[in-house]
Formats: structure tokens, C-alpha cells, sequence
């Protein structure tokens, strides 16, 4: 089959596939036509394209490809020059385009909506919604940056002292957190807030401070589609003067709130705008589906009469194009390399795959949206939680008595080693004692985010354990000899199996040729 590249005729810079993704996409047994031009602005010339061996053509060349493959939904135009059974891949925004379906329908082609894949992990590296939004929560804040005219990180100089930016981002989805990644690593202070109460910690490890409300209001909102849900009239309420404040006291805000097939809610108010200091900047990235901000103007810079400037661009992932391009190319090989199992260059859909269903919004002329509900949410179903909590309960703690007869124990037996035992024993012995002691608090409150470095550091002093051993398996003494060859055995074991252990991890982030 021929896949087809055409030039974007909207927000024009990116391109849907780059010299690197078609020789992915060739080597899937396909014939691919790139039309001239279309990757210029995103630094993919017409060369490159004839270098990795794929045809370079017309634009009616490339429409009349069996498979065209675009980025933004195709025009009524477009979809004009697509052929009778045709496959078109793209963007499209299906839950609020009804009138693009029907014209697809119209047409008898079958039609792809690169942003309709479900959010399961396995679907994770065909996500365009991801790959889009992790690259323009960056730029909003470059383009925040730009207009905010001053320095993110604090100063102390010879001429005085500069206080560092403070930056507020609404939302923490995956523009949220690219957003809050960025402003932290230029140096400003950042808070968020998102009515999720399961992204807290993903805030903080980003290293932004989570804006806490009462937590009562939002207890039922754990996400199960990675959404957030609308809100209710009392979280309204609950986080109308929370958003007041945190605007007026913020030198940037950044919004990415969105509802999937909804208009984007309101977040901050005329009142709040008008009441935010001289210079402050406002970036919406909500602005294509109405905007987070009164006085959003989709595609504009709007400065208030108070000096506040109001950015509602929606092409932020487009303004880096060649890494965008990327990007979205790397998205649809790994869709057609589901479509193409026998690598044959043939595009097979099975609709009992959930992510194939869940994508294809037409097929052959008829109408296949909106697709069967799929459970999405990454935490265990509610029966599951039931039946598992039991378990988790067994695994338990000691209780008050165990604990106290562990500790009189330990003191019993400290006390006899340093009463009867020949000097260093008793020093290396209390030396002991106190290193298990020290090891059961400090590492029994290590968060599970940082357990792999953990395994570094363990990993360190098992080395320093089996030098130690070595160098006392010379002696003359048969205990020490019997002693330091089992010290070398066990801690070569934690080594070795520490390796083990991270090759195993980092196998998994390797996707082979």
C-alpha cells in the first residue's frame, strides 16, 4: 500500500512523518509519497526525504495514496481529493466534529483519529494527546518567559537582590507537569493545583509545591481516565478564592484545564485578571476549546488594561516543529506497526483490538463513533480493592508488645556481648547494633520514587563490605577466614543481583530495532 505525506494547511510547520519515521515506515513493507515542501519548516527538506529513499511528489500525487496520513484534521477540500476507500490517519477531534464525520462518511473512506487512542498503558506509545501536550506545556512556558521580560530564577548581586518568579499552573496533566518541569528547571518558584487528588505527588516531584484544599471535597474525584472530571458547584466554590489568590500573587499562570468533548471551564475571572500586578502573563493553553480565562483570545496576545498579557495560542506544540514532527512520526509508526502485524505493507483493522476500535471513527463510508466504553484507569477496580485489602492488612506491622520484646531482646543481648565477649567485639558489636537500628527508620521512609537509587547506594556499600571481606580472608584466624568468605558471598549476591535487577528495568525501556 502507498502512504501518503501531505503539507499541513493548517498551523503549516509541522509534518506527520520525518526522514527517520518513513525508513520505519518502508521498513513495514509500505510505499511512501511525501509532498515537496511539506517538512520545510520543520527541518525535514525534500532532500532528506529522497535520502531515506522515499518518493517525493505532488499534492494530487499524494492524496491518491491509499493511506494519507496528516496531523490536523483534513479540510472540506481535503477530504475532496481522497479517494473512494481511502485511509485517512489524522487528528480529529471526534467528540466535537460531527460535521467532519459525516463528510468522511460522505466520502466512503475510513478515517483514523490519532487523537482517540485510549489512554491504556499499552497504547501509550501511539498517544499524540501526550507527545503534544508534554511539548507545548515547555513552550508555554518559553513563550511565557519571553513576554515576562525578566529572569526566572532569584539573584543576589552587588546591586541588590532579585526575588525569583512565581509561577501558578492549573492542571497537572501532562502539559501541567511539563510546564511545572520547565519553569522549576529555570528557577522559579512554582505552585499547581489539579482536582485530582492522586497527581500531589506527581506535582512535588517535579519539584513544584501542590496547592492543598480541603481534601473532603475532592475525595470522589480520583480520575479513571486520566481527566479530570468537571467540577461540582461546591469544588467551584471551594476553588474560586484559591484561584483568586494564587493569580494575584503569581507572576505567571499557566491553565491547561480541559474536559474531553466539553468546552473548557472557566477558571479565572475577569476580577481575578484585573486584579493581577502590572507585567504579569497568562498563558491558556485551553484557548482552542474556549479557554480557562476570561478574555482568551484563541490565537492572540491580549494585553488588559492593567498591564496583564493574556496569551491563548494554540499552535505552542507547532512553534517546535522538528521536534513535534518527531514526535507525532515516531505516534503513527507505532499505530501501523499494530495495523501492519505481518509487516507486508497491507493495513489490516481488528475490531476486537480495543485500541483499533477505540481509534477508528469511520470505516468504509459508516459511522463507528463513538466506540464502546474501554476501562482506561491504572488503579484496581473497586472489587479487586475489596478483596485485596484483607491481605494488605495481614501483612502488618507488630504490634506494641512484639515491638517492645524485639527492643528488650536487643538491649539483652547488647548488654551480654559487651559483658563477656573479648575487646573489639563488644566495639564492633554496639557498632552493629546501631547500624540495624539506623537502617530499619532510615530506610523503612524511603518513598518508593526513590528505591532504585536506593539500590545504588546499597549497591556502594555491599562493594565496601566485600573490599572489607577480602582483606581479612588472609588472616590466620579460621573464624575470620570462615566469616569473611561468607561476607564476600552475600554482599557479591546484593551486587550482582542489584545489576541484575536495573538491566532488567532498563530492558524494559528498550523497544529493540
Amino acid at each position: 500500500m502507498l502512504i501518503g505525506i501531505p503539507s499541513e494547511s493548517k498551523q503549516g510547520a509541522l509534518v506527520a512523518a520525518t526522514a527517520k519515521t518513513v525508513s520505519q515506515l518502508t521498513n513495514l513493507g509500505y510505499d511512501v509519497i511525501v509532498e515537496s515542501g511539506a517538512g520545510d519548516l520543520a527541518d525535514q527538506p525534500d532532500g532528506a526525504f529522497t535520502a531515506a529513499g522515499v518518493r517525493v511528489g505532488t499534492t494530487e500525487e499524494v492524496w491518491a495514496a491509499d493511506v494519507v496520513v496528516k496531523v490536523n484534521a483534513p479540510t472540506h477540500e481535503e477530504i475532496g481529493r481522497l479517494r473512494q476507500g481511502a485511509t485517512i490517519i489524522s487528528m480529529m477531534a471526534p467528540g466535537r466534529s460531527p460535521e467532519l464525520l459525516e463528510e468522511l462518511q460522505a466520502q466512503g473512506v475510513t478515517a483514523l483519529a490519532m487523537d482517540a487512542v485510549p489512554r491504556i498503558s499499552r497504547a501509550q506509545s501511539m498517544d499524540v494527546l501526550s507527545s503534544m501536550a508534554n511539548v507545548a506545556g515547555y513552550r508555554a512556558v518559553v513563550e511565557a518567559a519571553h513576554e515576562f521580560g525578566r529572569m526566572f530564577t532569584g539573584q543576589v548581586t552587588a546591586a541588590g537582590k532579585i526575588p525569583p518568579a512565581r509561577v501558578f499552573v492549573v492542571g497537572a496533566g501532562v502539559a501541567g507537569l511539563a510546564a511545572i518541569g520547565a519553569a522549576s528547571a529555570m528557577g522559579a518558584v512554582v505552585r499547581a493545583f489539579d482536582v485530582r487528588p492522586e497527581v500531589a505527588e506527581q506535582v512535588e516531584s517535579m519539584g513544584a509545591q501542590f496547592v492543598e484544599l480541603d481534601r473532603s471535597v475532592f475525595k470522589a474525584e480520583k480520575s479513571s481516565d486520566g481527566y479530570a472530571k468537571e467540577m461540582t458547584e461546591e469544588q467551584r466554590a471551594a476553588t474560586a478564592a484559591m484561584y483568586d489568590e494564587e493569580a494575584r500573587a503569581a507572576d505567571i499562570v499557566i491553565t491547561t484545564a480541559l474536559i474531553p468533548g466539553r468546552p473548557a471551564p472557566r477558571l479565572l475571572t475577569a476580577e481575578t485578571v484585573a486584579g493581577m500586578r502590572n507585567g504579569s502573563v497568562i498563558v491558556d493553553m485551553a484557548a482552542a476549546n474556549g479557554g480557562n480565562v476570561a478574555g482568551t483570545v484563541a490565537d492572540q496576545r491580549v494585553v488588559t488594561q492593567n498591564g496583564v498579557t493574556i496569551l491563548g495560542y494554540t499552535d505552542l506544540a507547532g512553534r517546535l516543529a522538528a521536534q513535534t514532527s518527531q514526535l507525532y512520526g515516531t505516534n503513527v509508526v507505532n499505530l501501523l506497526k499494530l495495523l501492519t502485524p505481518e509487516k507486508d505493507g497491507n493495513l489490516t483493522l481488528d475490531f476486537d483490538d480495543v485500541v483499533q476500535r477505540g481509534i477508528t471513527v469511520v470505516k468504509d463510508g459508516e459511522s463507528t463513533w463513538p466506540p464502546p466504553a474501554v476501562q482506561v484507569s491504572a488503579a484496581p477496580a473497586a472489587a479487586t480493592r475489596t478483596v485485596a485489602a484483607p491481605a494488605k492488612e495481614e501483612k502488618a506491622r507488630l504490634s506494641a508488645g512484639a515491638k517492645v520484646g524485639l527492643v528488650l531482646g536487643g538491649t539483652a543481648l547488647l548488654w551480654l556481648v559487651n559483658a563477656t565477649a573479648p575487646d573489639p567485639i563488644p566495639r564492633h558489636f554496639t557498632t552493629l547494633m546501631l547500624s540495624i537500628v539506623i537502617g530499619y527508620y532510615v530506610i523503612g521512609k524511603v518513598a518508593h520514587a526513590l528505591h532504585t537509587p536506593l539500590m545504588s547506594v546499597t549497591n556502594a556499600i555491599s562493594g565496601v563490605v566485600v573490599v572489607g571481606a577480602l582483606i581479612q580472608v588472609a588472616s590466620e584466624n579460621t573464624t575470620i577466614r570462615i566469616l569473611s568468605a561468607v561476607a564476600t558471598l552475600l554482599a557479591s549476591i546484593n551486587i550482582f543481583g542489584g545489576f541484575a535487577v536495573t538491566r532488567r528495568m532498563l530492558g524494559m525501556f528498550n523497544k529493540g530495532a
